[in-house]
């Protein structure tokens, strides 16, 4: 059993420095003290669900950001819309402009 705890320290500490530096282990990587009774292929296997665990959350995290920025909201002016009065008309008596409404 302190083999056992020994081995998932070990593997916890590797995968801290591989996330810490940015990097992902290879799917095909090998316990190098892969203990008796074929621990080793345990092992692997928990390694690398680790692995998968971590990418998940950050990918979620990623989406979590970008779905933060999609939902800010700019506000717009209202658009300036001129109002036409189709009763109304505009003449031009010499430099003056008159208009008679109805």
């Amino acid at each position: 059993m302190a083999a056992f705890r020994a081995t998932m320290v070990c593997m916890s500490a590797v995968l801290a420095t591989a996330v810490a530096a940015g990097l992902g282990l290879p799917a095909s990587a090998q316990v190098l003290n892969p203990g008796a009774n074929g621990n080793g292929l345990i092992l692997q296997n928990d390694l690398q669900a680790l692995q998968n665990r971590v990418q998940r959350q950050q990918f979620q995290q990623q989406q979590q950001q970008y779905r933060a920025q999609d939902r800010v909201i700019v506000q717009q002016p209202p658009p300036v819309v001129p109002q036409v009065r189709p009763s109304c008309q505009t003449q031009i008596i010499g430099s003056t402009a008159v208009s008679t409404c109805r």
